[in-house]
């Protein structure tokens, strides 16, 4: 496995083998995709990376771009955009769209790269479950099997220590199903759901940066539209990972809607439980409490949260609270889409690949107003 290379001001790492950064070793990574939104805020967030030296943006058609070109508040790193990424690297952020990472994964790995798809390519464990969400069969089932789905709370100890495997792949969720499944992890493991609805609503910037009319601001502002009605794509990743924090399969029959609401920044998911006996809110609370007491970038909260309490910041928040008028359960993730939903949660599960803190690079506060 390859592994990280010092800088010239570096010092030697304590022990052969170690994957850890010690005495002022960086990781050298690169970014494909690096002229997206997700792109730009790996970048944004990797920059200040105490562990890490960025050594190349690659992005199609590009050639020594200045970043800035597309990215104008990046201008400042003095970074380009190239159409191809240094051989020597030691872990690559995948931010490309479905079916693109899936086919240049295997030379990566190869290589002893740790690969970071921020895509779908590498979140779903049944191969059969893409041409049914995706509409392509998978080429690399094989490693596929070997993915680790990178949702650090949920996988903390799959994630721990990845870069050191032969076969180093972190399938980073996408963005619902983060805010979704966070808020509904700690009833799943205690298996309480008997039905579920998820109400969802995100900003613009989760579409991509793709122009497309129908989201131009006169389509967008002063309007909320539902989408995926009939099956959104990110209803496999929700039932595979409810079933397995259950012990059991897949989940079925999850009813999630997700909608598009004139922000830039956000995802707010209401799930709607029934679940399978009467709960109290002095059980949810006791609960939930129990389940994130120790996570840095997971808060529980008293009061209904807004997407404005962690705008920028790799946190989310989950309020539960119990209707004794109906006997449901309500429980609320809020994200910022780009960042939990995104390139933080993709460089927290790096960090933990790499035996570094969790939070190295991710300590910033949500911004106000």
């Amino acid at each position: 496995m390859v592994q990280p290379r010092a800088t010239d001001d570096a010092q030697p790492r304590a022990a052969e083998g170690m994957t850890a950064v010690v005495g002022g070793a960086r990781i050298r990574v690169g970014i494909i995709g690096a002229t997206g939104y997700v792109g730009g805020e790996l970048v944004r967030i990797l920059e200040r990376h105490p562990n890490v030296r960025i050594i190349g943006l690659q992005a199609r058609g590009r050639e020594r771009e200045p970043v800035g070109v597309t990215h104008a508040h990046l201008a400042g790193t003095g970074r380009t955009v190239d159409a191809a990424l240094p051989e020597d690297i030691d872990a690559v952020f995948l931010a490309l769209p479905h079916g693109a990472a899936a086919s240049i994964v295997r030379d990566l790995v190869a290589r002893g790269v740790t690969v970071i798809d921020l895509g779908p390519d590498f979140r779903l464990r049944d191969p059969a479950d893409y041409p049914r969400w995706y509409g392509f069969e998978h080429p690399q089932p094989e490693l596929l099997a070997q993915a680790v789905y990178g949702l650090p709370e949920l996988h903390r100890t799959e994630l721990a220590g990845l870069a050191r495997t032969p076969v180093s792949i972190v399938g980073s969720p996408g963005c619902y199903p983060t805010a979704t499944l966070l808020a509904l992890a700690p009833l799943a493991r205690e298996g309480l759901i008997e039905d579920l609805v998820v109400d969802a609503k995100s900003g613009v910037s989760g579409a991509g940066r793709e122009a497309k009319p129908e989201l131009t601001y006169s389509e967008i502002n002063e309007n909320v539209r539902a989408y995926g009605i009939g099956g959104h794509r990110h209803v496999a990743e929700i039932e595979q990972e409810l079933g397995w924090l259950s012990g059991g399969p897949a989940a079925r029959g999850v009813d999630f809607l997700p909608h598009l609401v004139p922000m830039t920044r956000g995802i707010l998911s209401a799930c709607h439980v029934r679940p399978v006996r009467p709960i109290s809110q002095t059980e949810l609370d006791a609960l939930y409490r129990d389940a994130y007491a120790d996570e840095p970038f997971v808060t529980v909260v008293a009061a209904p949260p807004s997407t404005k309490h962690v705008l920028g910041s790799n946190h989310c928040r989950v309020h539960v609270s119990a209707d004794e008028r109906t006997g449901r359960v309500l429980a609320i993730g809020v994200i910022d889409n780009l960042v939990k939903g995104a390139a933080g949660q993709a460089i927290q599960a790096f960090d933990l690949a790499f035996d570094l803190p969790e939070t190295a690079g991710l300590e910033q506060l949500p911004l106000a107003p």
